[in-house]
């Protein structure tokens, strides 16, 4: 089975030159290159990664919160520079040979450019700011900046400075953001209500999310509770005319979902699956988001919250709790709207184009994944 662009070609072939496509077809016994029992699409989109935590894979607890995974993370104790760059090339190189050929990725330093230099997967790097102190806002700013031109000295300009969530950057850092990235039309991104307290400090200013900002040390007397959860009240700050990708929304209820889409039309919904269990032990309502035809994306978070950086495993743990999602539906999600999220030409088998061509083998007789299924780049 061949997915060229959401639809689905049985006895498909494709066929390529140096890594571009030439022809596309529907033939049956014809010689080809690669014969898959099962699928070949596009290269996978890892649409939110956080690849400079690699180093931390299977050294923060699972299932505590996001409080306390955010106070494990914090604690875990440093790693050396040679450990973490060595992580960081691992989970590159077996990103790759999974299928993933683009990355939405989350960067605090500069930790991945020598990987990013080299690597043969396309990133787009979300350098993230926060600061729950309005007195810092201007600093985080100039922070992220600094960060940023130092991909851009290096060539590495798929890069953009992005909030990292709404319990982390103050009333004052949103509006700087939105007077900064309203000078260009890069996308967005920022975890969206990843835990049922992060909705509680924005409705009435308590939970363990505001328990948590305390014992960092912050002062809260200047947020303003606004009696609704984060979503309707903070993405006011965030522009309509760009692409905004909000990732988990594992407490996202439907009436801020119906707020959400009136708001802005160029909204995408990242699915996190695996990393979501890991932290809160809870998924989201996907078919609700199928339900109100969101435009859905994948992600595998980090090795800090996941066991793996596969595309594979992240659709598997949505079928395993919600079956009748196809996963053709997921495809689309895991290539085409991540792709068109980031702005890549990437996310569709398309003649005289080069995305990269995965193979999924070990499907069911309907094209579902099994246990067994696992993918391979062919190209």
């Amino acid at each position: 089975m061949l997915l060229p662009g959401g639809e689905v070609l049985e006895n498909g072939i494709i066929r390529t030159e140096g890594g571009t496509i030439t022809a596309i077809e529907e033939t049956v016994n014809a010689e080809v290159d690669h014969d898959v029992n099962g699928w070949i699409v596009p290269g996978f989109v890892n649409a939110h990664c956080h690849l400079e935590l690699s180093h931390l894979k299977e050294k923060v607890a699972e299932k505590t919160g996001l409080p306390g995974f955010i106070q494990s993370v914090q604690s875990t104790r440093e790693a050396t520079a040679d450990e973490i760059e060595t992580a960081i090339i691992e989970a590159d190189r077996q990103m790759w040979e999974s299928g993933i050929s683009a990355v939405g990725d989350i960067c605090n330093g500069t930790d991945t450019i020598l990987c990013k230099k080299e690597s043969p997967i396309t990133y787009h790097n979300f350098i993230e700011v926060f600061s729950f102190d309005p007195n810092r806002a201007h600093q985080a700013v100039e922070r992220a900046e600094a960060v940023m031109q130092s991909f851009m000295d290096e060539k590495l300009t798929h890069t953009s400075i992005t909030p990292h969530a709404p319990y982390s950057v103050s009333e004052k850092l949103f509006r700087l953001l939105l007077h900064h990235t309203g000078c260009y039309n890069a996308p967005m991104t920022i975890h969206n209500q990843e835990t049922e307290s992060e909705n509680q400090l924005y409705r009435d200013g308590s939970g363990a999310m505001a328990e948590q900002l305390r014992r960092f040390g912050l002062d809260l007397s200047h947020f303003r509770v606004r009696g609704v959860n984060s979503l309707p009240a903070y993405l006011v700050h965030f522009s309509k005319c760009s692409k905004t990708q909000l990732v988990h929304n594992t407490f996202t209820s439907e009436e801020d979902i119906d707020w959400a889409q009136q708001y802005s039309t160029q909204l995408f919904w990242c699915a996190c699956p695996n990393a979501n269990l890991y932290i809160e032990n809870r998924l989201p309502n996907y078919p609700l988001w199928i339900e109100k035809n969101l435009k859905i994306t994948l992600g595998t978070d980090s090795l800090a919250s996941n066991h793996s950086l596969n595309m594979l495993d992240e659709m598997r743990q949505i079928r395993n709790e919600y079956p009748k999602i196809s996963t053709l539906e997921m495809l689309v999600w895991a290539t085409e709207n991540g792709a068109d999220f980031l702005g890549l030409n990437i996310g569709r088998l398309r003649v005289g184009e080069a995305p990269g061509i995965v193979g999924i083998y070990e499907v069911d007789d309907n094209g579902d994944l099994t246990s067994q299924s696992y993918s391979k780049r062919l190209e």
